[in-house]
């Protein structure tokens, strides 16, 4: 028996999707709901699920332990209201649920639609969630994207886009910024509470680390205007989460000397020509070899 957790927030104009993609193959469907103010709730309940409330956090995590709690299922895949199950994948979870699997939990690829395009690289594919598993094998820490806790046998599935999740993720430039406000308010404490004081050096490190590391390293360039525009929207989240921790030392005022300034900018333009070096060679290889194996055909 297959039971489907969503977590809910004003979600009716996504939740009638990721009903709809779960209709068949779902024993059972349990909505935790974080007191909306549309038509979420009414949408829930005419699908024939059941419906809890939770207080609303600004973030799913803690809400999802007790939705687990009110399952009945033997297997458990844990939903977002702006995903969706594609066919392909129903069929493999029914056929896990029925043979009783390899594994204890399994973790999912998830395709990222973001302004309107698959995102393919920039550390945005294959994306992988532990989604699927049986009762009582995962739990989640009350942390803003933290990584569930898992007990016994794990496996992943395929990374095609046959065995992923549908992710109707940002479709909108206000939409990303308004998460990115909520979720870098959230980690603001986190981040104190583990001993971390502001610097001014995070300024500047933190927001090229993040860029390159979706740029160059993650590939975001195969990814064209999405992938650039993506890797900013990154960084700028970075800078914004720093500012924010220094916002909570009250401003305080510090003495900066420019030539401490330039020397970070020098460091982090090194980083970034490094990279800018490293890619146009692999790509230029890339390239050289393909032009031999053309070559090799003819």
């Amino acid at each position: 028996m297959i039971s489907v957790v969503i977590n809910t927030l004003n979600e009716e104009k996504n939740l009638p999707k990721a009903l709809a993609s779960v209709k068949g193959f779902a024993d059972e469907i349990v909505i935790v709901d974080m007191y909306s103010e549309d038509d979420t709730v009414v949408i829930a309940k005419s699908a024939g699920a059941k419906v809890f409330e939770h207080k609303k956090v600004g973030f799913v995590e803690p809400a999802r332990n007790f939705a687990i709690e009110k399952t009945t299922g033997d297997w458990i895949l844990i939903l977002d209201a702006d995903e969706e199950i594609p066919r392909t994948l129903a069929g493999v979870l029914k056929n896990i649920s029925e043979d009783l699997g390899s594994a204890d939990y399994y973790a999912l690829p998830r395709r990222n639609i973001i302004f309107g395009k698959w995102i393919k690289h920039s550390r945005w594919w294959p994306d992988y969630n532990v989604r699927f598993f049986k009762k009582g094998h995962v739990s989640w820490n009350e942390i803003i994207h933290s990584v569930p806790v898992t007990v016994g046998k794990g496996a992943d599935l395929p990374a095609t886009e046959e065995s992923a999740i549908l992710h109707n993720n940002y479709n909108s430039i206000d939409q990303y910024v308004e998460r990115l406000n909520r979720y870098t308010t959230h980690q603001v404490p986190i981040l104190i509470k583990e001993g971390y004081s502001f610097s001014w050096i995070d300024l500047i490190r933190r927001p090229v680390s993040e860029f390159v590391g979706r740029y160059f390293q993650g590939g975001g360039y195969k990814d064209g205007v999405h992938g650039l525009a993506l890797a900013f929207l990154q960084a700028f989240s970075e800078l914004v989460l720093y500012l924010k921790i220094w916002q909570e030392e009250k401003f305080e005022a510090r003495p900066l000397a420019l030539h401490n300034v330039v020397k970070e900018i020098r460091t982090a333009q090194k980083e970034i020509n490094y990279w800018v070096a490293d890619t146009q060679l692999s790509e230029t290889g890339s390239m050289v070899s393909r032009i031999k194996r053309r070559l090799k055909l003819l």
